[in-house]
């Protein structure tokens, strides 16, 4: 089921994606990027020539964030690593948690100001709240910015210094104002969810500042205005959907990552396009996308 104010719903990658995560666009590339966690995979998607790509690496990659040309910055557990993506050369990397050898970094994405904001989460997906959120300033700094979730998910950026972020366990979203340190200045409960509703996962605002939330168990995209009144669902033929971006010449297409992690078999028949790339054109429009500001 579809609402009437969207286009036509496409599967543009049926790439069976065990946890499809971090989708990015980058206009520069007229593509779009993501990453398998699970199977340590990130994937590239150019939407002009329909060509695919897919890179293989050592550990599980939460998210991937483009910086320049071929370089990107990709989130590998417990290692924010720097790399020539076309021929996977290390530039530069830095460890973080080493006191916490069973978690790994989850989602992250950069704000408005070129800084990349991600958090950390138990690698079992144990009901442990070890995880953190952080941020790395483009002088390759890191800063410790919350702590005490159990999966951390998001962020999404209203403006340079108010994010919302997820624990999808606690199917809680947050609403955080910092300040030019990264210290929080407020935090507040936006959204609750009940079970039913599904667990908040990715999201990504348009340029009116509606949040996009992508959600886990219950096939759909919630968008919420400001307030967080409940504008309107889009409807998708998976269960579990895990980010979104806006993309595309116009930045009106949608394109979301999904996962087949823990669905039985008779789920994975019911939907056999579980941990595939979704495209869909709306009527509103992303933000300017921005890559990590790291100079190297």
């Amino acid at each position: 089921m579809i609402s009437k104010n969207f286009g036509k719903l496409n599967c543009v990658w049926n790439c069976k994606c065990t946890l499809g995560e971090g989708v990015i666009w980058v206009k520069e590339h007229n593509s779009v990027y993501f990453t398998d966690i699970k199977k340590k995979l990130v994937f590239k998607y150019n939407i002009k020539n329909k060509s695919k790509k897919i890179y293989k690496f050592d550990k599980q990659v939460g998210f991937i964030s483009f910086v320049k040309k071929n370089i990107f910055i990709l989130g590998m557990e417990r290692e924010l690593r720097i790399v020539n993506l076309r021929n996977k050369k290390k530039i530069k990397s830095v460890f973080i948690e080493s006191d916490k050898l069973k978690n790994r970094i989850n989602d992250g994405k950069t704000d408005p100001n070129g800084n990349l904001w991600f958090g950390t989460m138990d690698k079992e997906e144990r009901n442990f709240a070890n995880g953190s959120l952080y941020c790395l300033n483009k002088k390759f700094q890191l800063f410790r910015v919350d702590k005490n979730y159990i999966i951390t998910n998001g962020p999404a950026f209203l403006k340079n210094n108010i994010l919302y972020h997820t624990d999808s366990r606690k199917r809680e979203i947050y609403k955080i104002y910092v300040n030019k340190s990264f210290k929080i200045l407020k935090k507040k409960v936006f959204l609750k969810f009940s079970k039913k509703e599904g667990n908040p996962d990715g999201m990504t605002v348009d340029n009116k500042g509606n949040l996009f939330v992508c959600f886990f168990g219950s096939g759909n995209i919630s968008i919420f205005n400001r307030a967080g009144i409940l504008l309107n669902k889009i409807y998708f033929p998976v269960k579990n959907l895990t980010n979104c971006v806006f993309g595309g010449r116009y930045k009106n297409e949608l394109y979301v990552t999904s996962a087949r992690l823990f669905l039985k078999k008779e789920d994975l028949k019911e939907n056999n396009l579980s941990g595939s790339l979704f495209k869909i054109k709306l009527q509103t429009k992303g933000k300017k996308s921005r890559n990590y500001g790291y100079i190297l």
